[in-house]
């Protein structure tokens, strides 16, 4: 096993390699840069961030839907020494500027849609508000902060008035236990839960990635994860950059967009939440292989052979042509689709990872996968099963090693509770682990549901939502093919006010959906005809519900 290479060392190595290599374009718009571009732009803003009075250690926060300019904002901020603070663009204006006050940044990076839903009055500690789609000045605290917003491209020609080329470039690769970013899981609800990631957490993901899944110059990668969420961040973003390859960005996704963007960018590897796959087999494969014809002939030596390669042969085009690997994570996948995934050969690995660990936690070469299994333990990382038996017996699974967090911002209480007195990170999820080191997860310890686009949905915060509403005594929040789903035991004292119970259902949708962020909408309100069942503790049996 090799030391962690600093993720810095990959960039400063692309950037003298491959200046005018294609770096990042928006999928479908006319933004796209080559690495020096790239350069040139963390450059600008190095300086303005130099003449905000932003000192190393400060904070940065970055707020908007996945883009060039979003990736060309992180890597500003974390080149310039600051600490990154990621927040998911879907939360609400409210949440969002309760998490920058909670994370003590002095520039905000927004995106349009989120800077028509903050107000910058609601932040007092925020110096500046940039919008990066165009770096222009949203809001300033004073005519000197404005100024060098507004002069970057001035600022820029006076610092390097011979131009500036990749000899210029030298990003600190020597900090790999500095703190580089917080990583906020969830909104505003309770106590905020910041993840603070070292740069040798975020490296040791990358590092992984460059040793085991080689990219070079010479590839495609379509980004189509929340840039915001730990999984896209690292591997559809960092890693690829680490190796030089070309992103493209798809800033608004939809599953027609995503299949135009495979076809085009032929990317040569895919990352995906199960939903997504799941409705690709849904739609593509499950017609063919369900036909009583090919049901028969599957299995038969010869013929099933060709009609497996057939299927293959139409997976990959659909995906590009190119594609060499296909890792899914996030939730477990749907046993139908991975069965069939398996029985052509298409080249995936079901992985398994938690934002606190920046985020992976296992995976194996595909051609090594087993059914059912997440994959082994990664590269600089050790797993244990809280069980006498961890190979019969399911136990918490629990993992320690250099991408764990260091805990939680200002959040002492929680980052106690989830590391053991002995240094173990206490992932939530119970599992056990064959002899040849494969984990499978039985069941989650938690209760976080997974969005259509790898969003992670608190169930907790969404009741909370809908309880407040007038009328409900209390409810449980699902997820059913693909949507969110409210089931309710309404209050039989509440006045209606003389509106029927289904006047009242589309009431509490209606209401409750005003103050959730868009990835948690509730799409249906389903009335149970008695209280939910609980533990003597007086808890919901949430097993009982699906």
């Amino acid at each position: 096993m090799t030391p962690t290479t600093h993720f810095f060392t990959y960039l400063n190595r692309t950037m003298q390699t491959n200046w005018n290599g294609p770096a990042f374009t928006d999928f479908g718009e006319k933004t796209s840069y080559t690495y020096g571009e790239i350069a040139v732009l963390m450059e600008k803003l190095r300086l303005v961030y130099e003449a905000c009075g932003v000192k190393k250690g400060d904070k940065i926060a970055f707020c908007g839907v996945n883009s060039s300019n979003w990736g060309v904002s992180y890597l500003s901020i974390l080149a310039y020494g600051a600490v990154g603070v990621s927040i998911l663009p879907d939360f609400t204006g409210t949440d969002i500027e309760n998490l920058v006050n909670h994370s003590d940044a002095k520039i905000l990076m927004a995106g349009p849609l989120v800077a028509k839903k903050i107000k910058a009055e609601n932040m007092p500690g925020v110096r500046a508000i940039i919008g990066y789609m165009d770096f222009s000045v949203l809001y300033a605290t004073d005519e000197k902060v404005e100024a060098a917003i507004r002069s970057m491209d001035e600022l820029f020609r006076q610092a390097h008035p011979d131009g500036f080329t990749a000899d210029d470039v030298h990003y600190h690769d020597d900090n790999l236990d500095d703190l580089a970013l917080i990583n906020y899981t969830s909104g505003s609800t309770g106590n905020p839960k910041g993840v603070m990631l070292t740069f040798r957490s975020l490296s040791t993901n990358v590092t992984y990635g460059q040793e085991h899944i080689h990219n070079d110059p010479s590839k495609n990668m379509v980004s189509l994860l929340p840039l915001a969420h730990m999984f896209g961040m690292a591997f559809e973003f960092l890693y690829q950059v680490a190796g030089g390859t070309h992103v493209f960005f798809i800033p608004r996704m939809s599953v027609p967009t995503l299949m135009k963007a495979f076809k085009e960018c032929r990317p040569y590897l895919i990352f995906m939440v199960p939903l997504i796959i799941e409705k690709i087999y849904l739609k593509k494969l499950r017609p063919v292989v369900r036909k009583p014809i090919v049901r028969l002939l599957w299995n038969m030596p010869f013929i099933g052979k060709i009609i497996k390669r057939k299927v293959y042969d139409g997976l990959i085009d659909a995906f590009g042509g190119k594609v060499e690997n296909l890792i899914i994570g996030g939730a477990a996948l749907n046993s139908e689709t991975e069965q069939c995934l398996k029985d052509i050969g298409f080249p995936f690995v079901v992985g398994y990872g938690m934002t606190e660990c920046g985020p992976l936690i296992s995976h194996c070469p595909w051609q090594e996968f087993v059914l059912h299994s997440c994959g082994r333990i990664v590269d600089r990382m050790e797993i244990r099963i809280d069980s006498s038996d961890p190979q019969n017996v399911v136990g918490e699974i629990q993992v320690k090693g250099e991408a764990n967090m260091i805990g939680y911002y200002k959040n002492e209480e929680a980052t106690k509770a989830v590391f053991t007195d002995d240094g173990w990170l206490r992932t939530g999820d119970l599992g056990v682990i064959d002899a040849d080191g494969n984990i499978f997860i039985r069941g989650r310890n938690k209760n976080m549901l997974l969005g259509p686009n790898g969003q992670n949905i608190y169930p907790e915060e969404v009741e909370d939502v809908v309880n407040g509403r007038g009328g409900i005594q209390e409810s449980v929040v699902v997820m059913r093919d693909g949507k969110l789903v409210a089931l309710v035991y309404p209050d039989e004292e509440y006045d209606r006010r003389g509106r029927s119970l289904e006047e009242m259902m589309a009431l509490w949708k209606q209401r409750s959906n005003r103050h959730l962020p868009q990835y948690s909408q509730i799409a249906e309100i389903v009335v149970m005809d008695k209280e939910f069942e609980k533990t003597p503790k007086k808890s919901i049996k949430r097993f009982l519900y699906s």
